[in-house]
């Protein structure tokens, strides 16, 4: 009886290893937990192309938006854990969200890093209906209108809506926030005026504000961003230390072999350092980052307390 259990076992090890050594032998689904248009699709789709490419099996884009991007990384953390379902994995839904409600998956023991691929800054952008050109114009505006202006984001507990209570909290104003389901349908609202501003990423509304539909005022990052020197960053225009940057990388179910995540990191980190890969994010005024998995768990869980501060001290709840 000993000696068939031990066969089974080892049979059961070859198995796996077998299919570790061939994989991807089947196409691989990248979910991404918001819709398409918005900075993580952009991105997502651009990696899928090289990924494609580099591991000869077909890399599928999945949209899955809704519910602050919760819905779309639920489905990430119980995936089967075999390497053929991975997720553009983004700072609200990883870092944020679990300070703002009961989330249906644990990020630290239910996912997986793989790489950070992207830091982005948000930009502040407002509709040219709202007569204010910079942030301390913002800011007279709001005082002098209390309880008046609206402020856009991707959903409760997304960067974009926290990056806008820190600003209420740093500037001492009133902004309503109204959520929507995703960055596309914000950004209509904010340039057909119903909706005042957004902080969003610069790689979704930057466009809009280089072809006039938008007026930006300011990036949320510590310094200027190139595409854009000539908007400030919050931090100069009177909010010293202002800072909110999002994030986007590659995660996976926890449980995923490591030979496998390891595999992933390689491929991703191989893609990332591509010159024409590279050339693209220096138009969206994105930084590539890199690295290992180690790293990437470090920068979830530090902004996971960063920002846990900020949903205290504003009193954020889910909507």
């Amino acid at each position: 009886m000993k000696k068939l259990l031990v066969a089974v076992s080892l049979l059961s090890w070859l198995g796996t290893s077998t299919a570790i050594a061939a994989y991807p032998d089947r196409p691989i689904r990248s979910i991404v937990s918001s819709a398409p248009g918005g900075g993580p699709d952009i991105t997502a789709r651009i990696f899928a192309a090289e990924l494609t490419r580099q591991m000869n099996q077909q890399v599928v884009v999945d949209n899955r938006p809704g519910a602050g991007s919760v819905i779309g990384t639920t489905m990430m953390a119980k995936a089967t854990p075999d390497g053929y379902t991975m997720g553009y994995g983004t700072i609200g839904p990883i870092s944020i969200q679990r300070s703002v409600q009961k989330l249906p998956y644990d990020p630290d023991r239910e996912l997986q890093a793989v790489m950070q691929i992207t830091s982005t800054p948000n930009l502040l952008a407002v509709s040219k209906s709202l007569p204010v050109t910079s942030v301390k114009g913002l800011i007279d505006f709001a005082r002098s209108n209390p309880d008046k202006l609206l402020y856009a984001s991707t959903g409760s507990g997304a960067s974009q809506h926290l990056t806008g209570e820190m600003f209420k909290l740093m500037a001492g104003i009133q902004m309503t926030h109204v959520p929507f389901k995703a960055a596309t349908l914000a950004l209509t609202d904010v340039i057909a005026g119903r909706v005042h501003l957004m902080f969003e990423n610069i790689n979704s509304v930057g466009q809009y504000v280089k072809s006039g539909k938008l007026q930006g005022i300011a990036v949320t990052s510590d310094k200027r961003v190139a595409s854009f020197q000539d908007l400030p960053t919050v931090a100069e225009s009177g909010m010293p230390g202002f800072e909110s940057i999002s994030w986007g990388g590659i995660v996976v179910p926890a449980g995923t072999p490591q030979a496998i995540v390891a595999r992933l990191n390689r491929e991703f980190n191989a893609a990332i350092a591509l010159p024409h890969v590279k050339e693209k994010y220096v138009v969206f005024g994105v930084d590539l980052v890199g690295g290992t998995p180690e790293q990437f768990a470090a920068q979830i869980r530090k902004d996971a307390v960063k920002w846990a501060d900020v949903v205290k001290r504003a009193g954020v709840k889910a909507d």
